[in-house]
């Protein structure tokens, strides 16, 4: 009997996924199996061009609760996932192969890297099936095309919002699921048997505290874990009064675990979908009311959405040293970037920020915009430097808001102004006062 595969990417979950739902639809029709998977990478194991590995500890811990938590939801379904290791271009044809498939279905990631694997796979002879679903508003429902997209965020969420334009609603997790293929899986080479036990042996022996008392997010807490059963359950637990009315005036905190909403982390893995959350956050706006906490909720999201938009827009540029400014190539500094790294600049507030992100995975997005400023306009560093090291440490790395991020800092993006300098005392003064956040780390 055929298969049908699915591929998981950065879409680690059950509920809203539409595009298992055609692969779902696609096996039923064709009186298929259907077999789920997961590819883990080598280059993602391997030391950057900057010197360090692709993927920290942190991230990588966070990614292998994931899986887990993925893996346990589809075993109660009566599925599987399996788990291959090795370049995309390489392990999922051979998987096809096994397992008699051609047709594969996934999300669609518009970032080079992701691009480039599809077209791999299309290249290998598969029909390769993706679909748009990591946003809150659809690509083909804005109101402008993707290369006509304004190119400053306030005019993109006004053109939004004069439109009218609204999420779809978020889809249920499947309940009608077609059989797995049947045990032994085909003639599936050795690794995938080992590519689980390959990703957890990568976080033992790295630097971590486990508990760490002052972190923003201690993922290591029950919590705070990765997966879809901890994401809703962190869902439903934020949205209760008054911590989303509340949003505005706290999300620039350094330190608080209610002082913003912590869903970038399982938004990152695509443990849980943007319409979700917007779904829930509308409910509890017809319940408690709409205020500028609640507003500004959607406002961060919509952000989200942008920098997903500028990669249809833009693409491969984006990762270009100059982005898509007219600006000399960034010059770059080794020693200043090493010390800006482990947190040994001189310069407090600075230090204390990277010193939490090393030993957690995680810092608050204040706290991020004041060290890339502080590599880029203070020590001349370049940005690219610095978005590679946000991609190995944070646990909630997303490749689009990283880079676009990274980007507006650096005065190389889309922001009308050159450059955003972040001045470090100011930033001290406005949201240290008290000096408690440095104290914590320093």
């Amino acid at each position: 009997m055929r298969s049908t595969l699915f591929w998981f990417r950065n879409d680690l979950r059950l509920h809203d996924q539409r595009a298992l739902k055609q692969a779902i639809e696609h096996a039923q029709t064709h009186q298929q199996n259907l077999l789920l998977l997961y590819v883990h990478e080598p280059v993602q194991d391997q030391p950057t061009a900057w010197g360090f590995r692709r993927m920290g500890a942190h991230r990588r811990r966070f990614v292998v609760d994931t899986l887990q938590d993925l893996q346990n939801a589809l075993q109660a379904a009566g599925q599987r996932l399996v788990l291959l290791h090795g370049p995309v271009a390489d392990v999922l044809p051979a998987c096809a192969q096994a397992v008699g498939a051609d047709t594969v279905f996934c999300e669609d990631i518009a970032a080079p890297e992701e691009q480039a694997q599809v077209q791999a796979l299309i290249k290998a002879g598969l029909n390769v099936n993706t679909l748009w679903q990591s946003s809150l508003i659809e690509p083909v429902a804005l109101p402008f095309a993707a290369e006509n997209m304004p190119q400053v965020f306030t005019e993109f969420r006004q053109r939004i919002e004069s439109a009218g334009l609204k999420p779809l609603a978020p889809l249920p997790a499947p309940t009608d699921w077609p059989a797995p293929p049947p045990k032994p899986l085909g003639h599936l080479p050795d690794w995938t048997e080992n590519a689980f036990t390959l990703l957890q042996a990568h976080t033992e022996g790295d630097a971590q505290d486990d508990a760490h008392p002052r972190s923003n997010f201690p993922y290591t807490q029950a919590a705070c874990q990765g997966g879809e059963t901890r994401a809703l359950a962190h869902l439903h637990s934020y949205l209760t009064p008054p911590w989303p009315d509340r949003y505005k005036q706290t999300r620039n905190a350094l330190q608080g675990q209610h002082t913003s909403s912590h869903w970038s982390p399982w938004l990152a893995t695509g443990a849980l979908s943007a319409r979700r959350i917007w779904a829930e956050l509308a409910a509890y706006e017809e319940q408690h009311g709409s205020n500028d906490g609640t507003y500004w909720l959607w406002f961060e999201l919509l952000w989200r959405d942008n920098f997903r938009m500028l990669h249809l827009q833009h693409g491969p540029q984006l990762y270009a040293a100059r982005g898509l400014s007219n600006l000399p190539k960034p010059s770059h500094f080794p020693k200043d970037f090493q010390r800006w790294c482990h947190g040994q600049t001189g310069e407090p507030i600075v230090d204390a920020g990277m010193r939490e992100l090393a030993a957690t995975g995680f810092t608050s997005n204040r706290m991020r915009q004041i060290v890339a400023s502080f590599l880029v306009h203070d020590l001349s560093c370049d940005w690219r430097a610095g978005a590679a090291w946000f991609e190995s440490q944070l646990v909630d790395f997303d490749v689009s808001s990283n880079q676009g991020n990274w980007l507006y800092v650096s005065g190389r993006g889309t922001d009308p102004r050159v450059g955003r300098r972040f001045n470090p005392a100011k930033q001290a003064q406005d949201h240290d006062p008290q000096g408690r956040f440095q104290k914590a780390w320093l």
